[in-house]
C-alpha cells in the first residue's frame, strides 16, 4: 500500500515538471510566435493588429503568467486552443491518438512474436552458433536508430519490389481492419525493430536464469520431456521481466512514434506535435507533450502495480 501511495504522489508532481519544461523550452526557440504562427501574412499585419494577436494568445505576458493561466486552465480540463487548427487541442489530439495508439500496439505485438521465440531458442542453444548469431542480431537491432529501419524499408521495398508503403493515410481499424493494419504495418515494424531486439536480450537472460533453477532439474529427472520443460515449466516464469520490460516500453512506444510517424507521413500524435513545433503552436505543443507524458506515466504505474501483484516481496523501503 505505501508503495501504491507513493507513485500515486509522485504521478503529478512529475507531470507538473514536464509542463513547465515545456512550457519555457517552446518560448527558448528563436524567432517571433505571430510570424511562426502566420508566415508570410504576419508582415500584412499592423503593428495594431500584431498587440491584439499577442494579447489574445496570452504571449504578451510574462512566461511566469502565462504558464498560471495555462496550467488553471490545464486543472480544469482546458488544454488551450490550437492556432493552428482553430479548435480545443484536447480534441485536435484525440483525433489524432487512435493511429499512434494502433501502431505502438502492434509494434509491441510484433516485437514480443520475434523476440520472445528468438530469445527462448538462444538460451536453449546458450554458447552455440545459432545463440551468437541471435546474440549479434539483437544488438544489431538495439543500435540502429528507426529512422535509419524506417528509410531502408522504404528503399528495399521501392527499389527491389516496386512497393512503395502507403504514406499520409490511415483507415481507423474498425472501419477496415484489414486496410488499417497493412497501412501500418510497415510503420510498426520500424517501430518495433529495436524493441524486438531488447526483448530477445530479455528473454534469453531470464530463461537462462530459470533454466537453472532446481525445480528445472527437477522436472528433468522426473522424465519431462525437452519441450515440455522450456515452454511448460521455465517460460511460464522467464517471462514476467519480459511482461515488465513491455510495459515500461509501451510508453517509449507512445512518444518513440514521433519519428516513425514522420517518416511514413503518419498523421498521428507524434506528426501532430512536430507541426506544432514548427508552426510555434503554443497551446498544441504542451498538449501534446503533456498527453504523451500522461499516458507514458499511466502506463509505467499499471506496470509498476502489476509487478508487485505479480511478485509480493517487492517492498518500496527495498527500492
Amino acid at each position: 500500500m505505501n508503495y501504491v501511495v507513493q507513485r500515486l504522489i509522485t504521478f503529478p508532481l512529475i507531470l507538473l515538471g514536464v509542463s513547465i519544461l515545456v512550457f519555457v523550452a517552446i518560448r527558448m526557440v528563436p524567432g517571433d510566435a505571430i510570424t511562426a504562427m502566420l508566415g508570410t501574412e504576419a508582415g500584412l499585419l499592423t503593428p495594431d493588429q500584431r498587440a491584439a494577436l499577442a494579447n489574445y494568445f496570452g504571449i504578451d505576458q510574462p512566461v511566469w503568467s502565462q504558464y498560471l493561466r495555462w496550467i488553471g486552465g490545464v486543472f480544469q480540463g482546458d488544454l488551450g486552443i490550437s492556432t493552428i487548427y482553430g479548435k480545443p487541442v484536447m480534441t485536435v489530439i484525440l483525433e489524432r491518438f487512435p493511429l499512434t495508439l494502433q501502431l505502438a500496439l502492434m509494434s509491441m505485438v510484433i516485437a514480443m512474436s520475434i523476440g520472445i521465440p528468438l530469445g527462448v531458442l538462444a538460451a536453449t542453444r546458450n554458447e552455440r552458433p545459432s545463440d551468437l548469431g541471435i546474440r549479434m542480431l539483437a544488438m544489431l537491432g538495439q543500435s540502429t536508430p528507426s529512422f535509419v529501419v524506417g528509410v531502408l524499408i522504404i528503399f528495399v521495398l521501392s527499389v527491389f519490389f516496386g512497393f512503395v508503403p502507403a504514406m499520409g493515410t490511415f483507415t481507423p481499424l474498425l472501419q477496415d481492419p484489414l486496410a488499417s493494419i497493412g497501412q501500418l504495418i510497415f510503420p510498426a515494424i520500424t517501430l518495433g525493430f529495436a524493441f524486438a531486439a531488447s526483448v530477445t536480450r530479455i528473454a534469453r537472460s531470464s530463461m537462462l536464469d530459470v533454466l537453472s533453477d532446481d525445480y528445472i532439474r527437477t522436472a528433468r529427472s522426473k522424465g519431462a520431456s525437452p519441450r515440455s520443460v522450456v515452454w511448460r515449466h521455465a517460460l511460464p516464469n522467464a517471462l514476467i521481466p519480459v511482461v515488465t520490460l513491455a510495459g515500461v516500453e509501451f510508453g517509449y512506444l507512445l512518444g518513440g512514434a514521433v519519428i516513425v510517424e514522420q517518416i511514413f507521413a503518419l498523421p498521428g500524435v507524434g506528426r501532430l506535435t512536430l507541426d506544432a513545433i514548427t508552426q510555434r503552436d503554443y497551446a498544441l505543443v504542451q498538449g501534446s507533450v503533456l498527453f504523451i507524458a500522461f499516458n507514458f506515466l499511466v502506463v509505467n504505474l499499471l506496470v509498476d502495480l502489476a509487478y508487485v501483484a505479480l511478485d509480493p516481496r517487492i517492498r518500496i523501503g527495498n527500492r
